[in-house]
């Protein structure tokens, strides 16, 4: 049933998979081919809601998401922090010390870039990691392997030769459930808001556009510039934003930001995941 029903791009067992029955225990996951298709999954119905990553602590932005959300014509309604635990897998009998290539997703190479390294593993990039884990399965080849989740491991009936190859500890993706209607928090609760704007191509622009912000005491946690249309003067800036658009503070700086920018236009406003206080608590004490 659509109803129940959470797309994600990826195969079955990839760490979107995961996230989705993570946060959404009882509903079922949809594997889609793209990042396109997980949100047409939304739009023609045949899925309520989207698990999308955006961002990685260790390899950064993913590539298109941020373009596809201005014309992807769905809403954020909440956000979730997965730690990310990465597996080298192989058929059964494989030994790490026969181990010649590995296959994964490029952000799951480039998060184990090290730990390859050190191994003489070659890096094979693959459209997803749980397709890669299939892949492999196919293959049986006891000299190529796969960087996936012990799930896809369980799922394509590999063996896991290392678990935790990352190379950094906080390795943690963030992900967007992504919904066709928006589905706002009352105000008086710990809440983010993403926006997308453009300012004026003159100087101090965004300058300008920002200063409601500052002094409104809002605080920015996220902000990215990148081309629109092709053309390098004009940039277009998505943020994300502590606060409620109802509440006064984040209320004035949007309406200063309005003054100032163009094109202003508000991707969703959902609660706050804990783990932002716990991040924000650990740097408080840096």
């Amino acid at each position: 049933m659509p109803a129940s029903t959470i797309a994600y791009q990826g195969a079955p067992g990839a760490n979107s998979d995961l996230a989705c029955r993570s946060v959404f225990a009882e509903m079922t996951s949809l594997p889609c081919a793209s990042f396109e298709d997980a949100f047409a999954a939304v739009h023609e119905g045949r899925a309520r809601l989207a698990m999308i990553p955006v961002e990685n602590s260790v390899a950064g932005r993913v590539a298109d998401i941020h373009h596809l959300l201005p014309r992807g014509g769905l809403h954020i309604i909440g956000e979730h922090y997965q730690r990310v635990v990465h597996c080298l897998v192989a058929p059964r009998g494989a030994t790490l010390a026969g181990l010649r290539e590995v296959h994964s997703h490029i952000q799951a190479l480039s998060q184990c870039r090290n730990y390859l390294r050190e191994r003489n593993l070659t890096p094979v990039s693959h459209a997803d990691t749980a397709g890669a884990a299939a892949d492999v399965a196919k293959w049986n080849d006891p000299a190529i392997g796969a960087i996936a989740s012990d799930l896809a491991a369980e799922i394509y009936g590999l063996e896991v030769l290392a678990k935790g190859i990352e190379d950094a500890a906080h390795n943690t993706t963030r992900f967007l459930v992504l919904a066709k209607e928006p589905s706002a928090p009352p105000p008086g609760n710990d809440t983010v808001t993403s926006l997308l704007f453009r300012v004026r191509s003159v100087p101090a622009a965004l300058y300008k556009a920002l200063g409601g912000f500052a002094t409104n005491g809002i605080n920015i946690t996220k902000l990215e510039s990148y081309l629109v249309d092709g053309r390098f003067v004009a940039a277009q800036f998505y943020a994300d934003v502590e606060g409620h658009p109802e509440e006064r503070p984040l209320r004035l700086a949007l309406e200063e930001l309005d003054f100032f920018a163009r094109e202003v236009n508000i991707l969703g406003v959902y609660p706050a995941h804990p783990f932002r206080r716990a991040a924000n608590q650990q740097d408080g004490q840096d």
